[in-house]
């Protein structure tokens, strides 16, 4: 199964007149109608080749289910129309599989358009399935066999059951009631899957990573686009006046409305989350540049006192005495490894490599150092003031008097003053 593409390819032909009916491409053609019957006390299945065939065996008091798997009969649709006067409009909408989420109502029935998912490792698909509802009939259209709704015609075969002793209005809630339940366990695939992403970036960041979120990110998209429009028809449906919803069916459709706004609000959050995946991926990107470019400073910073010393007696002078030493060359050697091991020994002790240290390490070598680095200031700080402003201390020592000098000041002006 492909993933979800951003190219649309809507079955519409410019100039056709509304209500032409063209099969979209690659559909399925319909070999049968599957047909289930019921009241309160019987259920009656059986699939047929035609639809005469299943309308004759329909009874005056059950409630109808047919279901047409497969678009590409465009007879049988014309069929369905002549003979249960569905409107052109609804049919052609119907066959465009590329259309929103929408709802219509027409002079003796109503057309709901929804979404079913597929899903698989290659990818999630939708599928589109159109309804019709009329008094004491449900018509499902899907595009190919295999769908969501075992669960509805468990709860028809069984006796005693609700569905049964309903109208088709909760019948049509029912089955979109299951479609959209289908939407939560694909969200438990989703979330399952945004758990692995996550604990792969954090192990190791690579490009294909960013792919993977960048596709999961746009089936989240795909699936929020097409499914949002579902909240205006569920509070359509819920406002009908048409009569064929009764007014005990309400409720349940507004229950369904409130699971797909928790599909919705999942959908943001997990929208949120790759957003944070993306961030995670780019930072660990980052982070691993920024070791690679402090790998590369600590070599050079290293290398940039040997290749002095290097240079400096590379130097064409005649009078260099170092040059005549016997052991000149061994000692340059033994030089500028001391200088390595001394830069790369101040570089772990700074924490710049090595690996993390912890807190109570940190916390006992800063200890340690500060007083060092206190007396260090101050050495530094005395010999800047006496390097750098000599005369201003003279002068301010000579402008400054002492103490006693003041006291001696004072006490002669006192005694004038008697």
């Amino acid at each position: 199964m492909s993933s979800s593409s951003h190219s649309l390819h809507y079955n519409v032909v410019p100039g056709l007149p509304p209500g032409t009916l063209r099969a979209p491409e690659d559909a399925l053609v319909a070999d049968r109608i599957q047909v289930m019957q019921f009241n309160a006390e019987q259920l009656f299945e059986y699939d047929c080749a035609t639809l005469a065939e299943a309308l004759e065996l329909r009874l005056p008091d059950a409630q109808t289910w047919l279901n047409i798997n497969g678009l590409g009969n465009i007879q049988l649709l014309h069929d369905l129309g002549n003979t249960l006067n569905i409107h052109p409009l609804a049919l052609e909408d119907a066959l465009n599989t590329r259309q929103r989420i929408k709802t219509n109502q027409y002079e003796g029935h109503i057309y709901v358009c929804i979404k079913m998912l597929h899903w698989d490792e290659q990818g999630t698909e939708s599928e589109q399935i159109s309804l019709f509802l009329k008094k004491d009939l449900l018509v499902t259209l899907q595009e190919r066999p295999g769908d969501c709704l075992d669960a509805v015609r468990f709860r028809l075969r069984r006796d005693g059951s609700r569905l049964r002793s309903q109208g088709t209005d909760y019948l049509l809630y029912a089955v979109l009631d299951a479609i959209i339940d289908h939407y939560f366990p694909w969200l438990e695939y989703i979330g399952d899957k945004f758990d692995i992403l996550e604990e792969e970036v954090t192990i190791h960041s690579t490009s294909q990573l960013l792919t993977r979120i960048h596709a999961l990110k746009g089936e989240l998209m795909e699936v929020r686009r097409s499914l949002w429009p579902l909240r205006d028809v569920l509070s359509t449906l819920e406002r009908d006046e048409s009569g064929l919803i009764r007014r005990r069916t309400r409720p349940y459709l507004r229950d369904c409305q409130d699971h797909c706004m928790q599909i919705l609000e999942t959908l943001d959050t997990y929208r949120e989350y790759s957003n944070s995946l993306m961030d995670l991926y780019l930072s660990g990107i980052s982070n691993r540049m920024n070791e690679i470019m402090k790998v590369l400073t600590i070599i050079s910073t290293v290398f940039i006192p040997i290749s002095f010393v290097g240079t400096v007696y590379g130097m064409n002078f005649e009078h260099m005495p170092e040059l005549k030493w016997r052991w000149g060359y061994v000692a340059c050697l033994i030089l500028m490894f001391l200088i390595a091991a001394l830069m790369l020994g101040l570089f772990r002790y700074f924490g710049w490599f090595g690996g993390e240290r912890t807190d109570q390490h940190q916390c006992s070598r800063r200890k340690l150092r500060l007083p060092m680095v206190t007396r260090l200031e101050d050495y530094l700080q005395q010999f800047g003031k006496a390097l750098l402003f000599p005369s201003f201390e003279g002068e301010k020592e000579k402008s400054e008097p002492h103490a006693d000098d003041k006291n001696q000041n004072n006490v002669e002006t006192l005694k004038k003053e008697l």
